[in-house]
């Protein structure tokens, strides 16, 4: 199956649920494929916000991007997706992914064999979805005599899959309908990880996953100078937690150094210098920017999603910035026009 690339608007849990309806509005009428909603640590939950922009809208799309399953089991997570699916009227999909783990320790819960929880979990919501009855045992989650008591709208409900290391784009590729990947990660990873996914599947005897759905930073403005200067300001807030991560999980710190033009010395040296407190346009250059980022006028913005787009993904879900997002929205949705 193939499918035609868009162009979407990622939503997180530090947005007031209320402001999160007004958006997901404006990127309906500006013609955004769908919304994402991130669940971040301790910050709000994502459903009740997605639940009410589904019911605000009748056409954009209403993706969960990521569920965590160790702090919701998978019977959990069929029962609320199906539900969701319902409010949505049928556009609802789920990406499902094992967490981060620091998170998950200090919920007092074990988060090792990330591979089996994420294996676990999509067996279970998709058989839950199909309306079977579930017995299995996993590595991690079980279910025994399980089944939804109410029929699911759409038991083929695309599920797909966070990855990033290539054990866990090769599940990926086996189980999974689709692939997430996040943020900061450079076209060339997506590359590198659209042909690892596409591999596993046809080892699995099965079709490559049709949907691979990027974030990425962006800034849309007229002024192009102002719009670099916001999405480097985005990406040294993100920078040096997404590199702290990277001293932790190998695979998290691959993906940054995948970028074309940036050594592991460029990265570490910015880190420092921003946890130094100097500002990001500063001290970030424009190779940043096209690793990590679209951003100029709205037409720098559509030529540079191509780079996503022929790198392998389907699908990018914006994470705008600065504090009117609504205002890139509406540039970029008029140049999509």
């Amino acid at each position: 199956m193939t499918v035609s690339p868009k162009l979407s608007v990622r939503l997180h849990g530090g947005i007031d649920p209320r402001r999160s309806i007004e958006l997901a509005r404006i990127a309906e009428a500006s013609g955004f494929a769908s919304l994402w909603f991130a669940e971040n640590p301790f910050n709000r939950g994502m459903l009740p916000a997605a639940a009410a922009c589904a019911a605000a809208t009748s056409r954009i799309g209403i993706g969960i991007g990521v569920v965590n399953p160790y702090n919701r089991h998978p019977t959990l997570i069929a029962m609320e997706i199906g539900a969701l699916d319902e409010i949505a009227g049928g556009r609802a999909r789920l990406g499902i992914g094992s967490g981060i783990a620091s998170a998950t320790a200090r919920m007092g819960l074990r988060s090792d064999r990330p591979l089996a929880a994420a294996r676990d979990a999509i067996t279970i919501v998709r058989a839950m979805l199909k309306g079977e009855e579930v017995n299995y045992n996993g590595g991690i989650f079980s279910a025994h005599k399980v089944k939804l008591e109410y029929a699911p709208l759409r038991p083929d409900m695309p599920l797909l899959m966070a990855a990033r290391g290539d054990r866990a784009l090769a599940l990926c590729g086996a189980i999974a309908d689709g692939a997430m990947i996040s943020n900061l990660c450079p076209p060339q990873f997506t590359q590198h990880a659209v042909g690892v996914v596409a591999r596993a599947a046809h080892e699995a005897g099965r079709s490559a996953p049709a949907e691979v759905i990027q974030y990425v930073a962006c800034a849309v403005r007229s002024d192009r100078s102002e719009a670099h200067r916001l999405a480097k300001t985005m990406i040294g807030e993100m920078l040096p937690a997404y590199w702290s991560l990277g001293e932790r999980v190998p695979s998290a710190k691959s993906a940054m150094l995948r970028a074309k033009d940036l050594a592991q010395s460029d990265i570490a040296g910015a880190v420092e210098q921003l946890r130094a407190g100097e500002p990001a346009p500063d001290v970030l250059d424009d190779r940043f920017l096209a690793a990590f980022a679209i951003a100029g006028t709205p037409q720098d913005c559509l030529a540079q999603a191509q780079r996503y787009f022929a790198a392998g993904a389907t699908e990018l879900a914006l994470s705008f910035a600065g504090s009117e997002p609504e205002r890139d929205m509406k540039l970029l949705g008029a140049a999509m026009a």
